[in-house]
């Protein structure tokens, strides 16, 4: 069974007994914010040593300044852009590849489903220093569900192949599929050439991984991997694998989710990182970082939570005065809920217009769209919504007096009007 924060078992010999003894407690240290330990590549790879604490500003509420070139901040539920930083320039993505992998394989496989390794996911014990690899063996049998714990925590190069070959039959088929996929989700400046990002020939943006995270984290199966620190891994040889989550937010920062790593020389130090406070859920994308892009993106989603808050502009079914159309004037109310994540500094100057529908007439039926209400704060449009009549006036009592009556009427009032005229 997998839990999101366990307790780590027996690890694999390759791992030192200092790190043995650190990675135990981990799991109940994890709470307080404890640093992670290294983590080691399996299956002989060496330790890679993570941050023991982030780097941010103290003053959340400030524009964020950031070591990478290009930078995204976003609501996780609603996809509303809080910041960005060239969020639009294509950039080598390297692992951050297998966001894409892990959504393509839950779409169109089981977890259950069980898996024989061939001899394009089988690296080289020779060929595996630098490279993440689960060590998987020509003709083992693992389950869709361990190779995706494998490509999202470790970041495992060998089981992209495997779930790639598994779910399209080849690479060139599944990175096909990733394609497609990618263009049906809008990314239109993204393009993948591997299903594990170790190419450096493919790209995306930050705002195009943003899209594809929302997907991705709407899948429960998907969300609970990328959220676990630790995973245990049943070996052919009857040795488990133990692998740690290479996502270091995951310890270090109150509140986070997931969701993935990624690092080539090309594509420098990325990471898309997902967190969670009173219910409000953001995400971070930074690309290209020269050194730590865990502190980019805490320093990113501390902002979010910081200098944003939830606020409701106005909600469906109240009063928004009258609108006066060719014909006469309606009372009006709104139609629709209106909230959004907004700076907190600028509610202080939020404007309100209503726009006229100009196809609108009257008189309207009770009801009917006749407005618009279009709510502004300095440099930021919060939204639209319609305004609907609430009661049209009735029309005048008709008069069924005869017509010589109604004669006589008409002419006395207009004798009442000169008269009062005259006296001014």
């Amino acid at each position: 069974m997998t839990h999101r924060r366990p307790r780590i078992g027996r690890v694999s010999l390759v791992v030192a007994v200092g790190i043995l003894a650190q990675a135990s407690l981990i799991g109940l240290a994890s709470a307080q914010l404890a640093p992670p330990p290294p983590t080691p590549v399996p299956p002989n790879g060496s330790l890679s040593p993570f941050p023991q604490a982030l780097d941010t500003p103290s003053d959340a509420a400030l524009p964020p300044v950031l070591s990478a070139p290009s930078a995204l901040l976003a609501d996780l539920d609603t996809g509303q852009v809080l910041f960005s930083k060239d969020p639009d320039s294509r950039r080598a993505i390297a692992s951050l590849t297998k966001i894409m992998t892990g959504l393509l394989v839950l779409e169109r496989s089981q977890p259950s489903d069980i898996v024989t390794v061939g001899d394009n996911a089988s690296i080289p014990e020779d060929d595996r220093p630098g490279i993440s690899a689960l060590g998987l063996e020509v003709g083992e049998q693992i389950s869709v569900e361990n190779l995706l714990y494998a490509l999202l925590l470790q970041s495992a190069n060998d089981a992209a192949v495997a779930l790639a070959e598994h779910v399209s039959g080849t690479e060139a088929r599944f990175v096909r599929d990733m394609n497609a996929r990618a263009a049906t989700l809008g990314m239109r400046r993204t393009r993948f050439r591997s299903p594990n990002g170790l190419d450096d020939r493919g790209f995306s943006t930050a705002r195009d991984l943003m899209t594809l995270t929302r997907t991705a984290m709407a899948i429960p199966a998907f969300d609970t991997i990328v959220a676990t620190q630790f995973h245990t891994i049943p070996g052919p040889d009857g040795v488990d694998r133990h692998i740690q989550n290479r996502n270091v937010m995951l310890w270090l920062y109150e509140g986070a989710t997931g969701v993935k790593t990624g690092y080539t020389s090309l594509a420098g130090y990325c990471v898309v990182a997902t967190a969670e406070r009173d219910g409000r859920r953001l995400v971070a994308v930074v690309l290209g970082a020269p050194g730590d892009a865990f502190s980019d993106a805490a320093t990113l989603l501390d902002h979010g939570f910081a200098a944003f808050t939830e606020h409701t502009f106005v909600t469906a079914g109240e009063p928004n005065g009258v609108v006066t159309l060719p014909g006469g004037s309606v009372p009006v109310e709104v139609g629709a809920d209106l909230s959004a994540l907004v700076p907190i500094a600028a509610l202080a100057d939020v404007r309100e217009q209503i726009v006229v529908d100009p196809s609108a007439a009257y008189p309207p039926a009770p009801g009917e769209r006749v407005a618009r209400l279009k709510i502004t704060l300095p440099g930021l449009t919060v939204g639209r919504v319609p305004l609907v009549v609430s009661s049209v006036p009735p029309p005048p009592p008709i008069d069924d007096r005869p017509w010589w009556a109604r004669a006589v009427a008409t002419v006395a009032d207009a004798i009442e009007t000169a008269v009062d005229a005259v006296r001014g």
